[in-house]
């Protein structure tokens, strides 16, 4: 079972755009989506590029070394199927943000 670890302060995401953060010895990709924090596995599955400083549109964020696309809230890639990213649970803790790692 996964252990909830805190990574960020919901203050540090903006809407419709991701940071990527550091935790328990990995990168983790942080996302506010219509008021939902989501979070990914932080390198693309094709290069290890950050996803967290990709470009987000519509629940999709764009890998920023090659243009690779991510749904945000499932990590089903749109241009290489068979290489999806790692959604990762979130859960909110008052201001803090925890992800199951």
């Amino acid at each position: 079972m996964a252990d909830f670890q805190p990574v960020s302060t919901l203050s540090a995401l903006r809407e419709g755009q991701g940071i990527t953060v550091f935790a328990a010895g990995r990168n983790v990709a942080l996302f506010k989506i219509d008021g939902e924090v989501l979070a990914l596995d932080g390198l693309c599955p094709h290069k290890g590029a950050p996803l967290g400083m990709g470009w987000c549109e519509d629940g999709v964020v764009a890998c920023p070394m090659h243009g690779w696309r991510f749904m945000i809230r499932t990590g089903d890639c749109l241009d290489a199927p068979d290489r999806p990213a790692t959604p990762l649970p979130v859960r909110i803790n008052g201001q803090t943000i925890e992800v199951a790692l």
